[in-house]
């Protein structure tokens, strides 16, 4: 019998590693914040990826599924760039809770392990949290699953942080305005159930 593999929200992380964990915003108003900021990516925007939950500094999203998610035509299989793509989603938007204010971090190095492929016809749901904040980095951890207890695959993201001075001004702002706003409907599904 397989271990169900625990959730990455509320998951502790060692003290002296701890992040910031929300910053100026409650769980809440990151769940708005996130929302909007996913509304104004392209991509993310045309999938309808949807945040499910909050627990800075760690989050949870959903990709519902949808004919455009399939790379293998024959086997009906997700395409692999999709799960890269969530998880890079998830891995940044889990950066944004994790520092005490919002700043621009680009992607330094995304690795995923794929632990089995994704099927058609189920959404794809993911979690994410932050590792440890530095000076100049933020390390995160995510996964990906469309069934609870079966992961497709894990990722690790280390994010570059820069900072105040080189984040484009109006980005702090563009997010609490985000934050302020209506609380989304989000229905839940059963594949958003947490795992553990």
């Amino acid at each position: 019998m397989h271990a169900v593999p625990q959730s990455l929200l509320g998951l502790a992380v060692n003290p002296a590693d701890e992040p910031a964990a929300g910053g100026v915003l409650d769980d809440a108003s990151w769940a708005r914040a996130l929302t909007g900021f996913l509304s104004f990516i392209p991509h993310t925007a045309r999938l309808n990826v949807r945040v499910e939950e909050v627990a800075a500094p760690a989050i949870r999203m959903q990709l519902p599924w949808q004919p455009a998610l399939i790379g293998d035509p024959h086997r009906r299989l997700v395409h692999g760039g999709v799960l890269t793509m969530f998880a890079d989603t998830l891995c940044g938007s889990a950066v944004l809770t994790g520092l005490s204010a919002p700043e621009v971090c680009p992607t330094l190095d995304l690795r995923l392990d794929h632990y089995r492929p994704g099927v058609e016809g189920l959404a794809l749901v993911g979690e994410a949290r932050v590792l440890r904040v530095t000076e100049s980095m933020v390390f995160t951890e995510a996964q990906i699953w469309q069934q609870p207890g079966k992961i497709l695959c894990r990722a690790i993201g280390n994010f570059v942080r820069l900072g105040e001075r080189n984040t484009p001004s109006g980005f702090a702002e563009a997010l609490l305005a985000a934050a302020n706003a209506q609380a989304p409907a989000n229905p839940s599904t059963d594949e958003s159930e947490p795992l553990g």
